[in-house]
């Protein structure tokens, strides 16, 4: 009797102190506003960025490796110093935060995260370990050399959004380093990214020329910088055709949401709605639609374009304000990535007047959602790890999630700029209107 007693005080007990841990992170979140939030975010990430290199077998740390002698064993030890279009996501966030509140500490950043990359003569240590792999092993041996994206440039994962980050900062601060590498990125897209015959991007696997929507951020982010920077519209055509290439293959109608990826061998779709593939079409057209000209002739068609998928998306946020990793199906879990790009997306195309102010309580609910996976601390939490193309709708169900990378803090972070000065939600009162009413009585 004793031991039951004992096993209901210790569970009465656990409960009680999830229920305070429940509490207190709530209070504390309900406390910050959301810009002490994003800073909250951005300053973990500085503080944790350790510029310096590891010896994964000794524990032996380096502040050069200019010196050293060649060995497999030695990598970058910061996960925010590797070249990754998940850091070039990240990159764009914490320049659009520096810029939105003011502060240069977060932009400088970036420039220290990309000098110590390409300016401070790290590079050919890399270059030679990187070589040396590919004679040995192929494509598969490079992937364990540290920036191995950087020399590999065979695909837009290598060079596209790392190459957008660049051409915001190439704009601030010229540098030639920065220069050459944008130019590389863009012959690569202009020249050997794969395409189909009609010109819509598409990759080589799992099947040949199959289309993911992930594609579509990691080109339209350069393409549409890329335009800006230089004032060539093909640019933004290439963009746009883009966007429009990949409605065609991938909107489900009945739906009204996006595929993760169109099969052109079999004719085929994928087997998953997936929430971070339809963030990344929603943020891609918000990227696109912020920098294309006003008088282009193909603006108006992704206007239309991003309308659709904005009352799309709407119809499929979760209860938490969140949407679900696979966004028809609600027994998948809340995810904060694909939530966090179509919060940042709904608030960006009410400001901009794209779609209609009633989205902002959309975007709102969803910021309420990614607010309760962000912990007093400034982690984020809820992030989908890397996700390919399977045919099994198990696989997306089972992806694991992690916490603090910047898969999920770039997004995280664009949504909260976003909202730092996002209108409120303003519904028309009854009472008001009952006037313009007709009495015939």
């Amino acid at each position: 009797m004793k031991n039951k007693k004992n096993r209901i005080n210790l569970k009465y007990g656990t409960l009680l102190t999830i229920f305070y841990i429940g509490i207190s992170t709530s209070f504390a979140q309900n406390k910050m506003s959301t810009e002490e939030v994003a800073k909250l975010i951005a300053n973990r990430i500085i503080n944790s960025t350790t510029y310096l290199f590891e010896n994964k077998k000794t524990a032996e740390t380096y502040k050069s490796v200019k010196d050293l002698p060649l060995s497999s064993d030695v990598q970058v030890q910061s996960k925010y110093n590797q070249w990754h279009y998940t850091n070039g996501v990240t990159n764009i966030a914490l320049m659009e935060l520096g810029n939105k509140i003011k502060v240069k500490q977060y932009e400088e950043y970036v420039l220290k995260n990309i000098n110590f990359i390409l300016n401070e003569g790290n590079l050919f240590f890399f270059k030679k370990m990187y070589d040396q792999a590919f004679l040995k092993g192929g494509w598969n041996a490079v992937r364990n050399v540290s920036w191995h994206m950087y020399f590999r440039g065979k695909r837009l994962d290598d060079n596209g959004p790392m190459g957008a980050c660049l051409i915001d900062l190439q704009r601030k601060y010229p540098n030639p380093a920065f220069l050459n590498y944008i130019n590389q990125t863009a012959e690569h897209l202009n020249e050997n990214e794969p395409r189909l015959a009609d010109g819509t991007i598409a990759r080589i696997w799992p099947h040949e020329n199959t289309i993911w929507a992930d594609d579509s951020f990691m080109a339209i982010s350069f393409l549409s910088r890329m335009g800006q920077f230089t004032g060539d519209n093909k640019y933004f055509t290439d963009a746009a055709n883009q966007i429009l290439k990949y409605n065609k293959y991938l909107w489900c109608k009945e739906k009204q949401i996006y595929y993760h990826c169109f099969h052109t061998d079999t004719k085929e779709h994928g087997v998953a709605h997936w929430s971070r593939a339809n963030g990344w079409i929603f943020m891609a057209q918000a990227d696109l639609l912020a920098r294309m000209p006003k008088d282009h002739p193909m603006r108006q068609a992704v206007i239309d374009n991003f309308k659709e998928q904005a009352s799309g998306v709407a119809r499929y946020q979760g209860a938490s304000g969140l949407w679900h990793q696979l966004l028809d199906k609600p027994d998948s879990y809340d995810e904060i990535t694909g939530s966090s790009m179509f919060v940042f997306g709904l608030a960006r195309g009410v400001k901009e007047g794209w779609i209609h102010p009633d989205f902002i309580y959309v975007a709102e609910q969803g910021l309420k959602g990614i607010m309760s996976k962000i912990t007093p601390q400034g982690d984020v939490t809820a992030i989908c790890v890397g996700t390919g193309i399977m045919p099994s709708i198990k696989y997306y169900y089972n992806r694991p999630t992690q916490e603090n990378d910047p898969m999920g803090e770039g997004p995280v972070l664009r949504a909260l700029v976003e909202m730092i000065d996002a209108p409120r939600y303003n519904e028309i009162s009854a009472e008001k209107q009952y006037d313009k009413i007709g009495n015939n009585r």
